[in-house]
């Protein structure tokens, strides 16, 4: 894992900035809601480092729609929207409050989807097992916007630039998902990467150092690391949101790194 103090210094500066931050969360196992790693101890730093937001919005890889829509609820509900896991895992509650007041002005700014307001999904385990950690009080309003998943990556690299009006009203927007995550080939037995993953990881790394976001949109042509590390691109999408919220003069830092059983990035990203 990268050092913290490159990325603390520049993080605890943004905390004088008219406008949040942005970070992507490489989540991982919903395991890190409970379990104390270098992962999770990263994620709490970050939330003692970064200005307190007015409102927290998270892009889930686990919320996948026809169509955008975003939380505007109250009172979210803690989705274990998993199986297999200890009884320990089921009983992590976030209540978090919700915000109805920036979901309606999330749909009444953004004009490139028809955005619905939503009163049925809550908080999935991208966006709580993470913020259990970050913002461990959960005193903090949350909500969050979906995936349409009939839309491109193109579409939506287009979108979160419209989203970008919230930060300098306070919103940390988040996303939630991991740069390489290929299930079917998990190794409980490895605890590094393998070669094509680390290879993808690092392919990542330095295109977004380079700022080259067309690349990175049009993963498919990176080759066969890409296509291994991204089977499916929900988990990757989350990256996507985040990096088109990057202004021309911002940086990129990389305060996580570091692969998990074989073929799970959890690198994060922060741009301030």
């Amino acid at each position: 894992m990268e050092t913290l103090k490159s990325w603390v210094q520049s993080l605890t500066t943004a905390t004088n900035s008219p406008i949040m931050p942005a970070l992507f969360v490489g989540h991982g196992s919903p395991m890190n809601a409970i379990e104390e790693n270098d992962y999770t101890k990263a994620w709490k730093l970050i939330g003692e480092l970064v200005a307190v937001p007015k409102a927290i919005l998270v892009v889930s890889a686990h919320w996948l729609t026809r169509g955008t829509y975003v939380t505007a609820m109250e009172k979210p509900r803690t989705i274990h929207d998993f199986g297999g896991f200890p009884r320990q895992l089921f009983e992590v509650e976030y209540p978090a409050p919700g915000s109805v007041e920036f979901a309606t002005l999330t749909k009444q700014q953004v004009k490139l989807a028809q955005i619905e307001l939503d009163h049925e999904w809550g908080l999935d385990h991208g966006t709580w097992s993470v913020l259990v950690k970050m913002f461990p009080q959960a005193d903090i309003p949350v909500f969050q916007l979906s995936i349409d998943f009939t839309k491109p990556i193109s579409w939506h690299y287009e979108l979160t630039k419209e989203l970008n009006f919230l930060r300098s009203k306070g919103v940390l927007i988040i996303g939630s998902g991991n740069i390489v995550h290929n299930l079917r080939m998990v190794n409980f037995h490895e605890q590094g990467g393998y070669d094509w993953a680390n290879e993808f990881d690092e392919t990542v790394k330095e295109l977004l150092i380079q700022n080259n976001h067309s690349k990175l949109i049009n993963f498919e042509s990176l080759g066969k690391s890409a296509l291994l590390s991204i089977p499916t691109t929900e988990h990757y999408i989350p990256l996507i949101y985040t990096i088109g919220l990057m202004k021309d003069n911002e940086n990129v830092s990389f305060p996580i790194e570091g692969m998990d059983l074989g073929s799970i990035s959890m690198r994060s990203v922060l741009i301030n």
